[in-house]
Parts: C-alpha cells; sequence; structure tokens
C-alpha cells in the first residue's frame, strides 16, 4: 500500500487487493486500485493481456474481453473499496456478493494490450446494502457503465452458522 500527504491509502497493489478480496487468477480481474476517496469511490486498473484464458474462445481471430468480465471486474474494484473502506470489516470474516446488475452498456471493445481504467462511484449504502454505479475506460473511451449493488455478509451466516 502506498500512502499519499494525508496519511491516506491512494494506491492498492494486486496483493493488497487479495488481501480484500477472495478471487485468484483467473478470476481475479483487477491489478491496481487508485484514487481512493473514503466514503465515495475509486479506480480499478486492469492490464489486458493476450495470453488471458477467455481470449483462447472469445474470439480466436479477433480477441475481445467479454463484456460480463469487465462488469465482473468493475464488481472486484468496488468490492475491495468496501472491505477497505468499512472498519471492522475483513476478507477472512465477510464476503461482497453482486445482488442487481442494472442499465449495462457496452459501447466499445476491450481488446489485448488496453489498460482498463474501472471508475466505480458509491451511489449510496444502507447497512449491508452497496449500490455502485460504474464507468469502464479505454483511454478517454468509455465502454461499458453499469449500475450494480453488492451485499456485505458475513461469511459465517452465509456458510449457515
Amino acid at each position: 500500500m502506498t500512502a499519499n500527504t494525508s496519511n491516506e491509502i491512494s494506491v492498492l497493489d494486486v496483493k493488497d487487493i487479495q488481501k480484500l478480496i477472495p478471487h485468484r487468477y483467473p478470476m481475479l480481474l483487477v491489478d491496481k486500485i487508485i484514487d481512493i476517496r473514503q466514503g465515495e469511490g475509486c479506480t480499478g486498473i486492469k492490464n489486458v493481456t493476450v495470453n488471458e484464458p477467455f481470449f483462447q474462445g472469445h474470439f480466436p481471430n479477433f480477441p475481445i474481453m467479454p463484456g460480463v468480465l469487465i462488469v465482473e471486474a468493475m464488481a472486484q474494484t468496488a468490492g475491495a473499496f468496501v472491505v477497505f473502506s468499512e472498519k471492522g470489516i475483513n476478507s477472512e470474516k465477510h464476503g461482497v456478493y453482486f445482488m442487481t446488475i442494472d442499465n449495462v452498456k457496452f459501447r466499445h471493445p476491450v481488446v489485448p494490450g488496453d489498460t482498463l481504467v474501472m471508475k466505480v462511484t458509491k451511489d449510496r449504502n444502507r447497512g449491508n446494502i452497496w449500490r455502485f454505479s460504474g464507468k469502464a475506460f479505454v483511454g478517454d473511451t468509455l465502454c461499458t457503465e453499469a449500475l450494480f449493488s453488492a451485499m456485505l455478509v458475513d461469511k459465517d451466516d452465509r456458510l449457515g452458522g
């Protein structure tokens, strides 16, 4: 973790992210989180490379990152943000689960060599329910946008105690 001058964390690297969410290769879709604004949102970075397993079949002669994985990458960014932001919450005792995905728009393909920049902003949270707005860019080009919500769950509760 890298701190800025105001003593807040400004960068989470992949090792930090793995402490916050349970995803691992090949499903970890966030390489770095920057621009963390406590209580507001953050920016996730995904370096898209041709050797990712989904490119073998999507599509062999014209590799395109599946849109559902772009939405998943935004959700992982938001999930890490939730665990990072809440006092007393940690990945050993808590999980963040998708609840809804709304108003998804795929506007531009994401291909190997792209750097996907995912800006997630908290719209609201009530209790253990969080709602986010997400936008994914390559450069200045908007590629995907969505509204989504997730629930913060105690692992003992989800596993039946």
